[in-house]
């Protein structure tokens, strides 16, 4: 992924699980056929690498992340699973030297919103796929919109909630707006954009103690409570610790959220 994920992150929080209803989704979309060749931005541990190549072989699938703690429990899973037909590449997908004309299909979860100039990235993944491929892709809709960044950052805050900031490079909303999406996948050189409307619930832990600490290793909860005196840290744990517990399913912790799936072909 070219997300700037800390590794601190990678050793608790369950990115497949948070994302399983997603993951589900953008899987339907894909249409993977035999013999495929994939390219997966942003592939983070793998699973929707793994899965796409499953469904390619005789073809393969190549993932590419700058995570390497995450690469390295993907190409981990890979092998204990026993799928031979996939790789992993540890790079910047914006910069990165694809071999031109190659891919049949290119897909991302959640892995293109971080790219520091996205329309030279998304014109480095266009150069990988071959005439007529499709890029499909998941990206998060606006903060206001998601109930999981909303609800933290409110029991993180306290009375003195922050403003939802604009979106920035190396923020998870910045093609949040569709028209923006498609007007950088133009630039890009991809043609016949089309965004949907996805709505699907995010999972945060089996119950709100291991939520908790999943919660706590996110770049936004650690800077909310940085810094805060040590009687402020511990209120604002118990604000978040309430807010979990109200989402507790008995299945799980979960909060609503709001995606685009976004397609498009290079030409």
């Amino acid at each position: 992924m070219t997300a700037p994920r800390r590794e601190e992150e990678v050793a608790l929080f369950d990115y497949d699980s948070e994302l399983a209803r997603y993951h589900q989704r953008l899987s339907e979309s894909l249409g993977v056929r035999p013999g495929a060749r994939v390219l997966d931005i942003g592939c983070g541990t793998g699973r929707a690498t793994r899965d796409a190549a499953r469904d390619a072989s005789p073809g393969s699938a190549l993932g590419i992340d700058v995570s390497r703690p995450m690469l390295a429990r993907a190409r981990a899973l890979a092998e204990a699973e026993g799928i031979r037909n996939v790789g992993f590449v540890q790079a910047d997908a914006q910069g990165h030297g694809f071999r031109p004309d190659y891919f049949s299909l290119g897909i991302s979860r959640f892995g293109t919103m971080f790219f520091s100039d996205p329309v030279a990235a998304f014109a480095n993944i266009g150069r990988a796929l071959r005439p007529g491929a499709r890029f499909v892709q998941l990206v998060w809709q606006a903060a206001d919109r998601q109930e999981w960044h909303v609800a933290v950052r409110e029991a993180l805050s306290g009375d003195h909630a922050p403003t939802v900031p604009a979106p920035v490079s190396g923020d998870p909303f910045t093609l949040a707006d569709p028209h923006v999406v498609s007007d950088v996948l133009t630039a890009a050189g991809f043609t016949a954009v089309d965004v949907v409307d996805v709505r699907e619930p995010v999972r945060y832990g089996p119950d709100a103690e291991r939520a908790c600490a999943a919660v706590l290793q996110l770049r936004m909860a650690k800077e909310l409570i940085a810094d805060l005196d040590a009687a402020s840290v511990e209120r604002a744990l118990g604000r978040l610790r309430v807010t979990l517990d109200a989402h507790d399913t008995g299945d799980g912790v979960w909060f609503g959220s709001r995606a685009w799936l976004v397609t498009a072909l290079r030409p």
